[in-house]
């Protein structure tokens, strides 16, 4: 499968995946910390692979970014949901993340030089869509708890800055 089709067909999981609860009523509190802990997840995973075998310095230095980022995004969601006493729940979203996550790492593993640097910039671009559009269409409207729903609205413009630095990263590699 094409290098861009993986990424787009990855972070389309996510869409589809939340999308899938307009069908079947919304995910409550403890789904939707679980998809954000699972979510973040993957970003960290891949970023730290980029960190690895990216040949591109500022590749390189995305991957960091995404780790110190989402790691950060990560801790304050475990916080919360432990201040909550609130466990994150295990949900077909949240499976679904973990296997794009895990599809695209060894996806990326079999890359080297900039192959892997363009997999990985496109992948990025892809998902950070994705992720702005569930917390856009999924995640804040059914977050029912005043604080969690606060914490996915201020993580928002991360991801969004996430998404063109990605944008610019892959303009500068080439389409």
């Amino acid at each position: 499968m094409h290098v861009l089709a993986r990424a787009l067909a990855a972070a389309s999981a996510l869409v589809l995946a939340t999308s899938a609860y307009a069908q079947g009523g919304a995910p409550n509190d403890a789904q939707i910390a679980g998809i954000v802990v699972a979510a973040n997840q993957v970003d960290i995973d891949a970023g730290r692979l980029a960190e690895q075998h990216a040949s591109n310095a500022d590749v390189k230095a995305f991957g960091k970014r995404m780790v110190t980022d989402h790691t950060a995004v990560n801790k304050s969601a475990v916080a919360l949901a432990n201040k909550l006493k609130l466990k994150p729940e295990d949900s077909e979203t949240a499976q679904s993340l973990k296997k794009g996550g895990a599809d695209n790492v060894a996806n990326l593993k079999t890359l080297k030089g900039a192959a892997f640097d363009k997999a990985y910039v496109d992948h990025e671009v892809a998902y950070h869509q994705a992720v702005i559009d569930a917390l856009d269409k999924t995640l804040v409207p059914n977050a029912k708890n005043a604080e969690l729903k606060a914490l996915l609205e201020k993580s928002r413009p991360a991801f969004v800055a996430h998404l063109d630095h990605a944008r610019d990263l892959q303009s500068k590699l080439g389409k």
